[in-house]
Protein backbone atom coordinates (compact mmCIF):
# COMPACT_ATOMS: atom_id res chain seq x y z
CA UNK A 1 0.00 0.00 0.00
CA UNK A 2 1.07 3.51 -1.56
CA UNK A 3 1.60 6.09 1.61
CA UNK A 4 -0.98 8.36 -0.31
CA UNK A 5 -3.71 5.19 -0.31
CA UNK A 6 -3.32 5.13 3.49
CA UNK A 7 -3.56 8.76 3.78
CA UNK A 8 -7.09 9.90 5.59
CA UNK A 9 -9.60 10.77 3.06
CA UNK A 10 -9.61 14.85 2.76
CA UNK A 11 -10.48 17.20 0.29
CA UNK A 12 -7.52 18.71 -1.51
CA UNK A 13 -7.31 22.24 -1.92
CA UNK A 14 -4.34 24.58 -4.18
CA UNK A 15 -3.15 27.69 -2.96
CA UNK A 16 -0.07 29.79 -3.38
CA UNK A 17 1.74 31.87 -1.03
CA UNK A 18 3.62 34.92 -2.16
CA UNK A 19 7.48 36.06 0.28
CA UNK A 20 7.33 39.82 -0.62
CA UNK A 21 10.35 42.01 0.89
CA UNK A 22 10.92 45.84 1.14
CA UNK A 23 13.50 47.67 0.26
CA UNK A 24 15.71 46.83 3.70
CA UNK A 25 15.19 42.80 2.42
CA UNK A 26 12.41 42.62 5.29
CA UNK A 27 9.74 40.41 4.56
CA UNK A 28 6.14 41.12 4.48
CA UNK A 29 3.74 38.30 7.07
CA UNK A 30 0.23 38.94 7.81
CA UNK A 31 -0.91 38.08 11.23
CA UNK A 32 -4.15 35.77 10.34
CA UNK A 33 -7.62 37.00 11.24
CA UNK A 34 -9.36 33.64 10.05
CA UNK A 35 -8.44 29.76 9.12
CA UNK A 36 -6.13 28.78 8.32
CA UNK A 37 -3.66 29.69 10.59
CA UNK A 38 -5.94 31.83 12.75
CA UNK A 39 -3.83 34.36 15.14
CA UNK A 40 -0.15 33.33 13.67
CA UNK A 41 1.92 35.22 11.40
CA UNK A 42 2.13 33.96 7.84
CA UNK A 43 3.26 34.91 4.28
CA UNK A 44 -0.11 36.17 1.95
CA UNK A 45 -1.61 34.13 -0.52
CA UNK A 46 -4.97 32.20 -0.83
CA UNK A 47 -6.96 29.19 -3.02
CA UNK A 48 -6.48 29.14 -6.89
CA UNK A 49 -9.86 29.72 -8.29
CA UNK A 50 -9.93 26.23 -9.90
CA UNK A 51 -13.69 27.26 -11.08
CA UNK A 52 -11.82 29.28 -13.80
CA UNK A 53 -8.59 27.35 -14.48
CA UNK A 54 -6.79 29.78 -13.02
CA UNK A 55 -2.50 28.84 -12.46
CA UNK A 56 -0.55 29.24 -9.45
CA UNK A 57 0.91 32.21 -11.16
CA UNK A 58 -2.61 34.29 -12.20
CA UNK A 59 -3.41 33.35 -8.68
CA UNK A 60 -0.02 34.75 -7.16
CA UNK A 61 -0.66 37.83 -9.47
CA UNK A 62 -4.50 37.88 -8.25
CA UNK A 63 -3.52 37.54 -4.53
CA UNK A 64 -0.78 40.54 -4.35
CA UNK A 65 -3.17 42.64 -5.91
CA UNK A 66 -6.02 41.66 -3.49
CA UNK A 67 -4.04 41.46 -0.45
CA UNK A 68 -1.26 44.10 -0.63
CA UNK A 69 -2.12 46.58 -3.07
CA UNK A 70 0.77 45.88 -5.32
CA UNK A 71 0.16 45.50 -9.34
CA UNK A 72 2.39 42.69 -10.79
CA UNK A 73 3.26 40.48 -13.91
CA UNK A 74 3.97 37.04 -13.86
CA UNK A 75 7.65 37.57 -14.74
CA UNK A 76 8.00 39.34 -11.32
CA UNK A 77 7.66 36.20 -9.85
CA UNK A 78 9.98 33.22 -9.52
CA UNK A 79 7.98 30.02 -7.90
CA UNK A 80 10.49 28.02 -6.03
CA UNK A 81 8.81 25.22 -4.40
CA UNK A 82 5.71 22.63 -4.58
CA UNK A 83 4.43 21.29 -1.65
CA UNK A 84 2.28 18.85 -1.02
CA UNK A 85 1.09 18.74 2.86
CA UNK A 86 -0.94 15.20 3.62
CA UNK A 87 -3.61 15.62 6.43
CA UNK A 88 -2.85 19.57 6.96
CA UNK A 89 -4.21 19.98 10.72
CA UNK A 90 -6.52 17.21 10.05
CA UNK A 91 -8.95 19.17 7.70
CA UNK A 92 -7.67 19.14 4.13
CA UNK A 93 -4.79 17.93 1.87
CA UNK A 94 -3.09 21.38 0.35
CA UNK A 95 -0.73 20.98 -2.47
CA UNK A 96 0.97 24.53 -2.31
CA UNK A 97 3.05 27.07 -4.73
CA UNK A 98 5.85 29.03 -2.91
CA UNK A 99 6.85 32.47 -4.94
CA UNK A 100 9.29 34.88 -4.02
CA UNK A 101 8.14 38.12 -5.39
CA UNK A 102 10.93 40.18 -7.18
CA UNK A 103 9.94 43.57 -7.23
CA UNK A 104 10.01 45.39 -3.32
CA UNK A 105 7.33 46.69 -1.68
CA UNK A 106 7.61 50.45 -1.14
CA UNK A 107 5.43 50.67 2.28
CA UNK A 108 3.72 48.45 4.34
CA UNK A 109 0.52 47.77 3.03
CA UNK A 110 -2.79 48.61 4.88
CA UNK A 111 -4.58 46.07 7.82
CA UNK A 112 -7.14 44.02 5.78
CA UNK A 113 -10.08 41.67 6.65
CA UNK A 114 -8.08 38.90 6.52
CA UNK A 115 -5.34 40.10 8.98
CA UNK A 116 -2.75 42.81 9.88
CA UNK A 117 0.63 43.64 8.14
CA UNK A 118 3.95 43.60 9.54
CA UNK A 119 7.78 43.40 8.00
CA UNK A 120 9.99 40.98 10.09
CA UNK A 121 13.89 40.55 9.33
CA UNK A 122 14.22 36.55 9.26
CA UNK A 123 15.70 36.59 12.31
CA UNK A 124 12.42 38.15 13.91
CA UNK A 125 10.28 35.34 11.94
CA UNK A 126 12.10 32.85 13.59
CA UNK A 127 10.68 34.19 17.42
CA UNK A 128 7.47 34.78 16.23
CA UNK A 129 3.94 32.68 16.18
CA UNK A 130 4.34 30.73 13.14
CA UNK A 131 2.46 27.56 12.07
CA UNK A 132 4.15 24.35 12.80
CA UNK A 133 4.30 23.33 9.22
CA UNK A 134 6.20 26.72 8.06
CA UNK A 135 8.38 26.43 11.25
CA UNK A 136 9.78 23.10 10.16
CA UNK A 137 9.10 23.11 6.32
CA UNK A 138 8.34 26.54 4.62
CA UNK A 139 10.85 28.89 6.33
CA UNK A 140 14.21 26.12 5.74
CA UNK A 141 13.30 26.10 2.35
CA UNK A 142 12.97 29.52 2.04
CA UNK A 143 15.90 30.14 3.41
CA UNK A 144 17.80 27.08 1.42
CA UNK A 145 15.77 27.20 -2.25
CA UNK A 146 13.99 30.85 -3.11
CA UNK A 147 16.90 31.64 -5.74
CA UNK A 148 16.02 27.53 -7.10
CA UNK A 149 13.31 25.22 -7.21
CA UNK A 150 12.55 22.27 -4.91
CA UNK A 151 9.19 19.79 -4.40
CA UNK A 152 8.52 18.42 -1.43
CA UNK A 153 5.49 16.94 0.37
CA UNK A 154 4.69 17.05 4.12
CA UNK A 155 3.45 13.96 6.31
CA UNK A 156 1.12 16.00 8.76
CA UNK A 157 -0.59 13.13 10.13
CA UNK A 158 2.12 12.33 12.33
CA UNK A 159 4.28 14.17 15.15
CA UNK A 160 6.98 15.42 13.80
CA UNK A 161 5.89 16.61 10.73
CA UNK A 162 8.02 14.35 7.88
CA UNK A 163 9.34 16.11 5.72
CA UNK A 164 10.10 14.06 2.26
CA UNK A 165 12.18 16.05 -0.70
CA UNK A 166 11.24 14.88 -4.34
CA UNK A 167 13.15 17.05 -6.51
CA UNK A 168 15.86 20.29 -6.28
CA UNK A 169 17.21 22.10 -8.82
CA UNK A 170 19.61 25.08 -8.10
CA UNK A 171 19.59 24.82 -4.31
CA UNK A 172 22.48 27.04 -2.40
Amino acid sequence: MSAASSSPALPYKISVLVFLENRAGELLLMLRAKQPNLGVWSPIGGKLEMDTGESPFQCAVREIGEEVGLTVRESDLHLFAMIAENAYQGHNHWLMFLFHCKLPLEALPPDITEGKFAFWTREQIKTLEIPETDAKALWPIYDRYRDGFVALRADCSVSPIQITIEQVTGAK
